[in-house]
């Protein structure tokens, strides 16, 4: 993992985005949504993940985050991003859809490039974390939070579903 991607301070709570490659919509459907979901819930009750914050667009996640201290947020989300990564992978090979099929050849070309990669690659590398430190700052991230899926249209108001949650 690039150290500029990497969260220093294991004290402090930080806003992360991570992303699918090529910025496919993979994540539109509820079912992949739920990878998603069931996996945070994982990491914050096994591993000790402090999630105030968070939002599961059709291409990305964006999550507002502290560790329990005993690891730093970027080895939880590595593991978190690598569990998932065979999930979504799973479930889009076992898809027949046009889409499904598409985003594997995505998958498998992207991980092909790579050596570290074994089959495939769902998410873009780094999870731009950004330490949260002011309440200016945290609240302009809470708002980007609520808003985004509003303004991309996915609801109509900020009072939102299990998957754009504060």
């Amino acid at each position: 993992m690039s150290e500029k991607y990497k969260t220093a301070e294991k004290d402090k709570a930080y806003f992360v985005t991570f992303t699918i490659v090529e910025w496919l919509k993979v994540l539109q459907e509820d079912p992949y949504k739920m990878i998603i979901l069931n996996a945070l819930k994982f990491y914050q009750q096994k591993r000790g993940l402090l999630i105030y914050a968070y939002c599961i667009m059709s291409n990305h996640v964006h999550l507002i985050v502290q560790s329990n201290g005993l690891e730093s947020v970027s080895e939880v989300l590595r593991d978190l991003k690598k569990y998932t990564s065979k999930e979504i992978s799973k479930k889009t090979e076992a898809d027949n859809s046009a889409f499904s099929k598409n985003a594997m050849t995505v998958f498998r070309k992207e991980g092909e490039r790579l050596k570290r990669i074994k089959n495939y690659k769902v998410w873009q590398d780094g999870n731009r974390p950004m330490v949260l430190y002011s309440n200016k700052f945290i609240w302009q991230k809470l708002n980007y939070i609520h808003n985004n899926p509003v303004e991309a249209g996915l609801v109509l108001n900020r009072n939102f579903s299990m998957f754009y949650v504060i």
